[in-house]
């Protein structure tokens, strides 16, 4: 199962490469991520299957990993518009609330919540 490693990076040119190249060079493919800025800080989510191997890696390399947790994917939506909005009312009116989104890099989108079962099953996922 795909999960979420938060990690907290120094907002400066590299370090987003450097943490990338040490989940490479453990052989961690990377299904999926985003990252921001968050004043001094950078922070990266990413996606991967083996996440015990990409908290080694990443702690190895000098990075903090904040935070592990299980996360949602939606299957591909359809390319046209209001299929995420459709999919993310479903979810609303189940009462389930999303604090992550981003896509995977073979088109399904990552969402996450305090409420996994709850996400997973307003989703249908």
């Amino acid at each position: 199962m795909s999960k979420d490693l938060m990690v907290i990076l120094v907002n400066r040119p590299g370090t987003l490469a450097d943490a990338a190249e040490a989940l490479g060079q453990a052989g961690i493919n990377i299904e999926g991520g985003c990252g921001f800025p968050s004043g001094a800080e950078g922070v990266f989510h990413v996606l991967v299957d083996d996440a015990a191997g990409a908290r080694r890696a990443l702690e190895q390399a000098g990075f903090e990993v904040r935070a592990e947790r299980d996360v949602v994917l939606l299957d591909r939506l359809p390319d046209q518009p209001g299929t995420l909005g459709a999919a993310l009312r479903r979810i609303a009116d189940a009462g389930a609330n999303v604090d992550l989104l981003y896509s995977a890099a073979d088109g399904r989108v990552v969402l996450g919540g305090e409420d996994v079962e709850g996400l997973r099953r307003a989703a249908g996922a």
